[in-house]
């Protein structure tokens, strides 16, 4: 069925008596001809000559579209444009859209309403990373870009957006900032009086400029919220998919060397964002944790060996291991990022166990059984394999927060628990371990990205390669 539209020049004028817009009836749109003597000029049938006001108001589509799920009635309106030619051209796009069978964009929707729905069936995901997402809806998306309808933010929008949020703490002296920065800062100013369902967002701190990553971030959550739209047929594409993003700085992680520690003890300066143990300080670490008795040994071990995400050590089953023939462990990987910003897509991944491993989680169900006899009918069951006394979820912040104070204890430099993936990757690489298989066991989205990152990380790998390439150079014999 062909549809028809209709293009008409309005604008915003409103009707002094009524306060309601005049639209296409606002007599500035239109300027009146007048001949030499001031007289308006006629035309054959004796009509006044005029011609659109081309300061005044601007050119909009119109056309009928299939009702919305109310069963209402709508006729959406499209512009505004510059001119009447594309206008025309944009009606002309529409039309075709749904002769073909597409959708008709809902342009009464605001971006910001339309996140405040997306964000409502999102509560299957961990609070964590459902705090990430209120705090990136309410503190840049809403008030960034809220007020636009959602069928019009476009890739600009967004590139105009991430320039903002990157001037946070970054804007130079006596520079003015944008109309969009100012709406950010204020959301800044009153995010700590924001009451959320699971209750008060904490004080932002934060005086430093945003970092790459974190606008990364930032767009990720949008995006995810704009291709959710798209594939409902709220709007036809997903324009996050076309904005060029400022490039991420590469993190390669740095060895504790001695003169590293030798300088740290002299300063308290951790010389990087992303620092890495050696084989022996991770040794040294596991021997402290075990002889204190820690009850998370076994979780730490696993981490340190196996290069599990906290967010995967901490939501790993028994339903989803097998301790005696395949030896394995089967995990659905983490929303946790890695510090090149990518992540894989969520899917399962099996993680081969060692020995080592398999005695340890063996002795962890037999305590976690007695934990279970203990606690009777208090028992939570979860099925997890790390789990509180009681038998509910561990919270992953207590699980990092035991990692420092391991370290302390144990008087080793300073490394984040996240970073203990970047252990087990160099104990792989220096066991003479396939950069692929060690690409496979972390779950990383790009072999490249762990080839590129670990090879110069561990000295004993960084010599082996040395003596192999001297090796093969075909040299006289010497005394």
């Amino acid at each position: 069925m062909k549809r028809a539209g209709v293009v008409k020049k309005r604008c915003g004028c409103r009707d002094p008596q009524t306060g309601k817009q005049l639209g296409d009836r606002c007599p500035q749109l239109r300027v009146y001809l007048k001949d030499r003597k001031g007289q308006p000029k006629l035309d054959r049938s004796g009509q006044p000559q005029w011609r659109w006001n081309s300061g005044h108001g601007a050119w909009w589509a119109r056309y009928s579209a299939p009702p919305g799920p109310d069963g209402k009635r709508r006729q959406p309106w499209l512009g505004p444009f510059d001119t009447e030619d594309e206008a025309s051209k944009a009606l002309r796009k529409a039309l075709t859209v749904l002769d073909e069978g597409g959708i008709a964009p809902d342009r009464s929707l605001t971006f910001g309403d339309y996140l405040d729905q997306w964000l409502k069936g999102k509560k299957s995901l961990k609070d964590s990373t459902l705090a990430s997402y209120v705090e990136t809806v309410e503190l840049y998306g809403k008030p960034g870009l809220g007020y636009l309808k959602l069928a019009e933010v476009n890739d600009q929008h967004l590139s105009q957006l991430y320039t903002a949020i990157g001037q946070i703490n970054n804007l130079p002296e006596r520079a003015r900032p944008s109309e969009m920065l100012r709406r950010l800062l204020a959301a800044r100013a009153l995010a700590p009086k924001l009451r959320l369902e699971d209750g008060e967002m904490p004080g932002l701190k934060r005086k430093k400029p945003l970092s790459v990553s974190r606008i990364h971030r930032i767009h990720r959550v949008l995006s995810s919220a704009l291709g959710t739209a798209a594939k409902t047929k709220k709007i036809p594409h997903n324009p996050a998919q076309y904005v060029e993003l400022p490039r991420l700085p590469k993190r390669r992680p740095l060895v504790w060397t001695a003169e590293r520690i030798a300088r740290w003890k002299e300063t308290g300066r951790v010389p990087g964002k992303v620092m890495v143990w050696t084989p022996e300080l991770c040794g040294r670490f596991l021997d402290v944790a075990e002889e204190r008795g820690e009850r998370l040994y076994s979780l730490y071990h696993l981490a340190a060996t196996r290069g599990l995400r906290r967010g995967e050590v901490c939501g790993a089953r028994w339903e989803d291991t097998d301790l005696s023939d395949s030896k394995s462990l089967s995990l659905l990987e983490s929303d946790d990022e890695d510090d090149d910003g990518l992540k894989s897509d969520p899917s399962w991944r099996t993680v081969a166990l060692d020995d080592t491993n398999i005695r340890l989680l063996k002795a962890w169900r037999a305590a976690q059984r007695r934990e279970r006899l203990a606690a009777g009918a208090d028992w939570i069951d979860t099925g997890l394999i790390y789990t509180a006394e009681d038998g509910s979820a561990l919270r992953e912040e207590y699980v990092s927060e035991r990692f420092a104070a391991i370290v302390k204890a144990a008087g080793l430099p300073p490394i984040r628990f996240h970073d203990l993936r970047h252990c087990a990757a160099t104990l792989m690489l220096a066991a003479g371990v396939d950069m692929k298989v060690v690409s496979a066991t972390l779950g990383h989205a790009r072999y490249s990205f762990t080839a590129d990152v670990y090879t110069s990380v561990v000295p004993e790998v960084s010599r082996a390669a040395a003596e192999a390439t001297a090796a093969i150079i075909p040299r006289k014999r010497t005394q």
